[in-house]
């Protein structure tokens, strides 16, 4: 016989043999998997919760800066006293900037918060020069809670007008 008809004869009998299936996953494999990835999702749970309450604490806190500082804006391009104030009277239900020359226009108006809570002064009002009315300097505690987690942000603002943010439980 010759190579050539061997190897012919060998391919034949190569596809006659019944094939197995090489694609995919056995079922202990799958379930070994499936456990090592439930193990671990539950490993990170704890510190997504906390990932969640810092994200939640950080945004209101950046929302609420940006609105100081427009605030500030306003008074100074307006030459007017401007007031930053919480909507019913709670800054959890959102806040809103006023326009000094007509009341009933709103200049900035935030809506309620979502998992956060804030807690600050009645109002902050700018003077025309867009520091603050004479007093103390206004602060601003945002606390956010994820779980068992409990995050917060400070937003304060300093005699000039000019607020700034700071991680801390205190202001």
């Amino acid at each position: 016989m010759s190579t050539g008809h061997l190897q012919n004869r060998s391919a034949y009998l190569a596809e006659m043999r019944p094939q197995r299936s090489r694609a995919g996953f056995t079922l202990p494999e799958l379930l070994v998997a499936i456990t090592i990835t439930g193990i671990l999702a539950a490993m990170a749970a704890p510190s997504f919760a906390s990932l969640i309450a810092s994200q939640r604490a950080k945004a209101v806190a950046s929302e609420l800066f940006a609105t100081l500082t427009r605030a500030r804006s306003e008074a100074i391009a307006r030459n007017a006293a401007v007031t930053l104030s919480p909507k019913a009277g709670d800054w959890k239900n959102g806040w809103q900037i006023l326009d000094p020359a007509n009341a009933a226009n709103a200049l900035d108006d935030r809506g309620s918060t979502t998992g956060a809570g804030i807690s600050g002064p009645a109002n902050v009002v700018y003077r025309p020069s867009g520091r603050l009315q004479a007093g103390a300097a206004p602060s601003f505690l945002v606390t956010a809670t994820s779980g068992s987690t409990t995050t917060y942000q400070c937003v304060s603002v300093d005699l000039s007008g000019r607020p700034y943010m700071l991680a801390a439980s205190s202001c």
